[in-house]
């Protein structure tokens, strides 16, 4: 029998038929060496096979076969002169399927061979013995079993605390017990169909074909053109089953959120940001003209409707954080303002007014992922940890923050620095330590949900992305017109694989997470777009804040056809 079988015969022999018509996954018999015949079925000429071609035919049989077409698969079988698997690879498939554990330890011998893995014999008598071992008990044949561990299993001097652990089980009660405490599925054919596909990771696939294997190559070649399709921001397809095999897939821009399906006019003067909450039912936008607005949205409609004002904040509003469950606000002013709000965003109250001096700069804020405290700073070199009332709770001397960012972890925070520069501070040790170095002012910066990922806007640079685990920087986005301005870019879309950014020149831009060049460029403001956020629930919905006055709401084409909501809440044309 020869070492390197590929999976064919070469002297025109048929395929032997298959047992009973019952075997599964590909577990054809096989002639024991390996090209393609020179004729087919009835002496039919057989066309000369490329390897490609005697692939094809291979992962054709194996899908007929799992399908349960056994005279089908045994036909294509027949007229090609292939065949699916090693001789000795299909009987022990069999056997193992079967239980017949002697079988298939003597099947093992004729493989050996071919077993790629110096270790990989040993490695597969192991996985044999331990199935068998594990049957043994749940069938209570405990002397069996016994005599197994001490037979079979030691001798093999191999993997010794898998051992230790595999007779502990000798101690559970019954079949339930042993599955549970050995996260088994228990006997009988899903466990033994599992043990095949890790039995195959030892065989050369010419040997024997890995499970479902045209499934997997059909789902990858999915996946790979959704990777590559620039405007892919959908749930409906994430699995094969919901998209066709027989077309190339494909977005249109007309379903990316590219299109103004509503203008919000309320504020009367510039819109510095915006922000949607957590859950993705509300958007807060804060304005010059000391306003804060909360605007319920509708998650089917995409329609936003006004649902408070909050009024008085000195200075205007020029940043917004969301506690983690969507409760409270806190709000906090331009570079002269020394105070901060948090506002009960469901019933409307303003639980706490935060001033700790006059001389401060309160200008950005953090939510710990607990809820229960967050961090504020600003530029005159106030960096403060609070509770929910605002007491200040800690403080770091000396830093100058020009925006900040916690971790997932409750004990890391992130701050930009006037050094340009972003460096990460532990509250509760008061230790502190690099993350990266940027040439110019780091004006905002923010995390995807992963923490791992920065999105920084450099002043005169515009919008880098770094890999703060790595401390790489990984991409510099085109177009965006980035001077002095402080300007707010966000992760958003499905599975956060875009960015997008506001810009000087009055557009929004938006990028892939892998492209360099904008995949978008959003035209409707008339001033500087000062803040982009994306729903994080809707990944069709975008909102940005303007200068010109205006929030922009941005969805799909079909949305967009609705026309817009002006300030008495009617729809209007855009």
């Amino acid at each position: 029998m020869q070492a390197n079988f590929n999976g064919c015969q070469q002297n025109g022999e048929t395929s032997e038929e298959i047992e009973n018509g019952t075997q599964q996954n590909g577990a054809c018999s096989s002639a024991t060496n390996g090209a393609v015949s020179s004729e087919g079925a009835k002496g039919t000429p057989v066309k000369a096979m490329s390897k490609t071609d005697i692939d094809v035919v291979r992962l054709i049989g194996q899908h007929l076969i799992g399908l349960g077409l056994n005279r089908t698969a045994e036909q294509l079988i027949s007229e090609s002169g292939c065949t699916l698997e090693h001789e000795a690879a299909a009987k022990f498939r069999s056997n193992v399927l079967e239980g017949d554990w002697e079988k298939a330890e003597a099947d093992l011998e004729e493989l050996k061979d071919l077993v790629e893995c110096p270790q990989g014999l040993l490695k597969m008598r192991f996985l044999l013995l331990e199935q068998k071992y594990l049957e043994y008990l749940e069938d209570f044949r405990l002397l069996e079993a016994l005599n197994c561990i001490r037979q079979e299993l030691t001798p093999l001097k191999y993997n010794t605390e898998r051992v230790h652990t595999l007779t502990s089980y000798m101690m559970c009660s019954n079949a339930q017990e042993l599955r549970e405490v050995s996260h088994w599925a228990g006997k009988g054919l899903e466990s033994r169909q599992k043990l095949i596909e890790r039995l195959q990771t030892f065989l050369p696939p010419s040997v024997m074909l890995p499970p479902r294997r045209l499934l997997t190559l059909l789902g990858q070649a999915v996946e790979l053109q959704k990777d590559k399709c620039p405007y892919h921001n959908t749930r409906l397809d994430i699995n094969i089953d919901a998209v066709s095999l027989l077309l190339d897939h494909a977005c249109t821009k007309d379903q990316f959120p590219c299109h103004t399906i509503q203008i919000l006019n309320e504020h009367c003067n510039e819109v510095w940001f915006c922000r949607f909450s957590p859950d993705g039912t509300k958007l807060a936008t804060g304005s010059k003209d000391c306003s804060m607005i909360i605007w319920d949205v509708d998650m089917e409609t995409l329609e936003l409707k006004h649902k408070k004002t909050f009024d008085n904040h000195s200075y205007g509003v020029a940043y917004i954080a969301w506690s983690p469950d969507s409760k409270f606000i806190v709000a906090c002013g331009p570079e002269d303002c020394s105070e901060l709000w948090i506002w009960n965003i469901e019933t409307g109250d303003l639980h706490q007014k935060v001033t700790q001096s006059p001389e401060d700069s309160l200008t950005c804020a953090s939510w710990h992922a607990d809820g229960k405290k967050f961090v504020t700073g600003g530029q005159r070199g106030q960096f403060y940890i609070c509770d929910m009332d605002g007491t200040v709770l800690d403080n770091w001397e000396g830093v100058r923050v020009q925006c900040l960012a916690c971790q997932n972890d409750m004990k890391t925070v992130l701050a930009a620095d006037a050094h340009n520069r972003i460096r990460a501070y532990n509250f509760d040790d008061l230790t502190d330590f690099h993350i990266l170095q940027e040439d110019q002012s780091i004006m905002s910066f923010t995390l995807n949900d992963t923490g791992r990922l920065a999105l920084l806007n450099i002043e005169t640079r515009g919008v880098h992305l770094w890999d703060i685990k790595d401390r790489v920087l990984i991409r510099k986005f085109q177009g965006v017109t980035q001077g002095n301005y402080r300007i707010y870019s966000c992760f958003g879309g499905l599975n956060q694989d875009f960015v997008a950014s506001g810009s000087e020149d009055y557009k929004v831009y938006i990028w892939h997470i892998k492209r360099e060049s904008p995949i978008a460029v959003l035209e409707g403001h008339t001033r500087t777009v000062n803040c982009i956020h994306w729903n994080p629930k809707v990944p069709s919905m975008l909102a940005s804040a303007s200068d010109d006055g205006t929030v922009r709401i941005w969805g799909p084409l079909e949305k967009s056809k609705l026309g817009n909501l002006s300030e008495s809440g009617r729809s209007t044309p855009v």
